[in-house]
């Protein structure tokens, strides 16, 4: 955390001097410049992340998950995935809801429904791809992330019924005769609005959103380094509609830490330059499955590498298939 700290808002500061200084030294100035682009991307996601947090900080576990619906079966999935495509938010802030849904009661499945189908189905960025990439391709994509989503959650929660994976500790059943908006009415009537309560508030979600933002400040460090080496461009040039492409799509995504809405213009580049709109779907997918700050916080807040690493086993079959369709068909 104090590292990458250091090595993010040392050159975010930098970034806002004259850039003609580091002329001489290229590398530093790609650097400073693409820490600068991170942080001004994903910077509003945090911070609506941390808003969100500290609301669901005082928010009774019950209602949480009588608002994603019993936490098994089909509909309690349905439920996660619908609430992780509308809820708009870029993958980073969406992690700390996804982490916090655990922490009330959610069950895996539901968890990595919410945070398959989140990253870049918000409805901004909605617009903003079918701006890019037209109105079909961005309908499409959003159909078969939610079929992944879904497919997704309704086996992780199979898996942890067969005693493969742990089941969330914190899960329990709502009490019997639970109505969610009388009690939600009652509950608001009672609640005493202070300054102390809104600081209270606002600390629980600086101290609940620690784990994403160290992550986030790592994979910012990465993606900055990585940029010094490769630019989009090439990555859009060499990475056709082939399986060593939808290989190479897959690594490059892997590795490269971007928020959804600096992902959009790399997807927008491989469908309208590369004409590989399935290396598109991927890239903009394996965000979510692949990426690793998102991993590492799934294994931090669940306790368990397993539930970590079974999300890129779990969804990139699914990515990989649903891609080499997509560029054979269209």
């Amino acid at each position: 955390m104090i590292a990458s700290s250091i090595l993010v808002v040392a050159p975010f500061a930098l970034s806002f001097f004259d850039m003609s200084l580091w002329h001489d030294l290229k590398p530093v100035q790609t650097y400073i410049h693409s820490v600068h682009e991170f942080v001004m991307m994903s910077w509003w996601g945090v911070l609506v992340g941390i808003l969100f947090l500290s609301l669901l900080s005082k928010i009774p576990r019950e209602f949480v998950m009588a608002a994603l619906g019993n936490n098994k079966g089909a509909m309690g999935i349905f439920r996660a995935m619908l609430a992780g495509v509308l809820l708009d938010l870029c993958n980073h802030g969406i992690l700390m809801i996804a982490t916090k849904i655990y922490q009330r009661g959610a069950s895996v499945g539901q968890v990595m429904a919410f945070l398959i189908a989140s990253p870049w189905n918000s409805i901004s960025l909605t617009f903003i791809l079918i701006a890019m990439i037209g109105l079909k391709y961005t309908l499409m994509f959003i159909v078969l992330s939610c079929l992944i989503a879904f497919v997704s959650g309704m086996i992780f929660d199979a898996l942890v019924e067969r005693g493969t994976l742990p089941k969330n500790q914190n899960a329990f059943e709502l009490p019997d005769g639970f109505k969610f908006w009388a009690e939600a009415k009652a509950q608001f009537s009672q609640v005493k609005w202070s300054p102390l309560l809104v600081l209270d508030m606002v600390k629980s979600g600086l101290m609940d959103s620690k784990m994403v933002v160290r992550w986030l400040l790592v994979g910012i460090v990465l993606a900055s380094v990585l940029r010094v080496f490769f630019t989009p461009e090439m990555f859009a040039q060499y990475f056709g509609p082939s399986v060593i492409g939808m290989m190479a799509t897959l690594a490059f995504a892997t590795v490269l830490e971007v928020c959804s809405e600096g992902s959009s213009p790399i997807a927008a580049d491989l469908v309208n330059r590369a004409i590989a709109p399935g290396n598109a779907f991927a890239f903009l997918m394996a965000g979510a499955s692949t990426d690793y700050t998102e991993i590492m916080v799934m294994k931090d807040a669940t306790k368990s590498w397993k539930v970590a690493l079974f999300l890129p086993l779990v969804t990139l079959p699914q990515i990989i298939i649903l891609g080499l369709l997509i560029n054979g068909v269209f």
